[in-house]
């Protein structure tokens, strides 16, 4: 059988405007982590910083 592992949800949210535009699943066994990805927002019409955050 395979393991399960604890994944849970989280939002990517844009530093510069703080829309939430992109839900992605996180492996949360080990503690969350602080993920930080440049990602193309549409109200800014860039690619921006974006980082996890919990709805």
């Amino acid at each position: 059988m395979a393991k399960k592992t604890k994944r849970e949800y989280f939002w990517m949210e844009c530093k510069e405007c703080g829309d939430r535009n992109y839900r992605t699943e996180v492996n949360t066994m080990g503690g969350v982590p602080k993920l930080e990805l440049k990602k193309f927002c549409k109200r800014q019409r860039k690619r921006t910083l974006h980082k996890l955050r919990k709805k």
